[in-house]
């Protein structure tokens, strides 16, 4: 993808599912103030993963320390992860996080919420608890989008520490290595990324899918909705 057809791309798909809130001030200021400590992240996917955070905090869920981006737009040898703590307003990391095998070679373009997909997901995610797997000290996440994400745990999608998320692919293979649909991050930085991530946490994974842009609920704020999704478990 050109970074002229992404850019069209992007601006087209924007515009379909601007935030609800586009016109409060404290909303722009808080994306202007994590902007600045971020400016290699999209502004406008920025705008939209804390315009997702604040629909479900507005709406039941309890608001979070921290919050992850994830912009699968971007191919996966770039940096394309970032975490901000919010309470601090400071920018914790902005590094390399794999996608999975189905979902594209280095650019993802196919996401699925279905058991065996091996894609990744889209749309805003709840961390929760840490644990030691096979893969070592990893993170569980619900998602909360029903059809979107919301079978993320009974699909084992998890973060966690890989081998293949290794800059040193790149120069060979065009791309990191590809995980079986979890945002698999590199075993340097993993722990770092479960200890600041972990207890209920806000995730968001970006791909400006046109279907997903005019129907979720959290980046068109339908507050009834949203207010169903959380009361039934999911955040």
């Amino acid at each position: 993808m050109t970074s002229t057809f992404r850019a069209c791309l992007m601006a087209g798909l924007f515009a379909l599912a601007a935030p609800v809130w586009a016109a409060d001030a404290a909303y722009q200021a808080m994306v202007e103030r994590l902007g600045r400590l971020a400016p290699r992240l999209d502004r406008q996917v920025l705008t939209h993963a804390v315009a997702a955070m604040q629909c479900a905090v507005n709406n039941g869920a309890s608001a979070a320390q921290r919050l992850a981006v994830i912009d699968f737009s971007l191919p996966s040898s770039e940096r394309r992860l970032w975490i901000f703590d919010l309470q601090q307003e400071r920018l914790l990391l902005e590094d390399l996080v794999a996608h999975g095998q189905k979902s594209g070679d280095n650019h993802a373009t196919r996401f699925s919420n279905l058991v065996g997909s091996h894609q990744s997901s889209i749309g805003l995610f709840r961390t929760a608890e840490s644990y030691s797997g096979k893969h070592g000290y990893s993170l569980r996440m619900d998602g909360l989008e029903p059809g979107i994400n919301d079978r993320a745990r009974e699909r084992a999608i998890v973060i966690h520490p890989a081998a293949y998320v290794d800059p040193s692919w790149i120069a060979t293979q065009g791309r990191i290595g590809r995980s079986q649909g979890c945002p698999a991050v590199r075993p340097e930085v993993a722990r770092m990324v479960v200890d600041s991530l972990k207890g209920g946490q806000f995730m968001f994974s970006w791909y400006p899918d046109q279907q997903w842009l005019r129907s979720s609920a959290y980046l068109n704020c339908k507050p009834n909705q949203v207010a169903g999704i959380l009361a039934a478990g999911r955040g």
